[in-house]
């Protein structure tokens, strides 16, 4: 089966991480799966948000080691951090709301995927962290710009500095997930979310998303071009403009 397995069920599109064996640690592969499957929910008729899950004992405990550093630096450049940054900018940019629910372990690259989605529900025994500076690097696919804005820059560094795990109890207490469910429920409560928010106006869902993303420098420019465009979308100025234009004279601007 794919490691990276995408369904939709109504109002709900759910992504999970299938590499059991690996307990779901991240290949170049997953990562271009991961972002054609925030691509394809975004295009599926009636789907209004998404949830992250993975199969196995963990949700990731990140980037899969002996594929990483076995690349040379452009390979590594390109098919490591180039797509990872664009498969974890999909979810995050995703036009509809992305709940992840964690469970077991998400560490380093599986942790920065978590970080990716809106809404994070982690189950008790869950255990998170950022341990590349353990190994002799950094992380790599948004974690030193995501944490911080999650949890702060000095609760961020403690995490990142010192590699510690930290529970999932005190990742609920510093925001880091937004609410600690019982062992085995973080896909069904993630689901519950799900069609909770689905069950709001939808067009209201995703703007609000944009804009509160926006609020913190997420994407500003490109909300901004989308409200202005929208809001000029239905003027008689474009009308005109437009009208001018296939009849090959001046507009007559109205401002309206």
């Amino acid at each position: 089966m794919s490691d990276i397995i995408s369904t939709a069920d109504g109002t709900v599109a759910t992504i999970t991480l299938n590499r059991q064996d690996k307990l779901n640690a991240i290949t170049p592969d997953m990562l271009l799966a991961l972002e054609e499957a925030v691509r394809q929910a975004e295009r599926t008729a009636g789907v209004r948000a998404v949830v992250l899950r993975a199969e196995g004992r963990a949700f990731s405990v990140g980037a899969d080691i002996n594929v990483w550093s076995a690349l040379n630096p452009e390979a590594f450049r390109t098919r490591w951090i180039d797509d990872g940054h664009r498969a974890f900018d999909a979810i995050a940019r995703c036009r509809l709301p992305v709940i992840a629910a964690l469970h077991g372990h998400a560490l380093g690259g599986g942790l920065e995927l978590a970080l990716a989605a809106d809404i994070r529900i982690a189950e008790e025994s869950c255990q998170l962290a950022l341990p590349e500076v353990s190994l002799g690097t950094v992380p790599g696919w948004g974690g030193t710009r995501r944490l911080p804005e999650v949890v702060g820059k000095p609760r961020a560094k403690q995490m990142i500095l010192s590699a510690a795990r930290i529970s999932a109890a005190q990742a609920e207490l510093w925001g880091l997930v937004n609410f600690v469910c019982p062992d085995s429920q973080a896909t069904s409560r993630a689901m519950d979310l799900a069609r909770d928010i689905s069950a709001r106006a939808p067009l209201s869902v995703q703007y609000a998303k944009k804009l509160i993303d926006a609020s913190t420098g997420e994407g500003l420019s490109a909300t901004l071009e989308m409200l202005a465009g929208v809001a000029t979308l239905t003027s008689e100025d474009l009308s005109e403009g437009i009208a001018a234009m296939r009849e090959k004279r001046p507009p007559l601007f109205s401002g309206a």
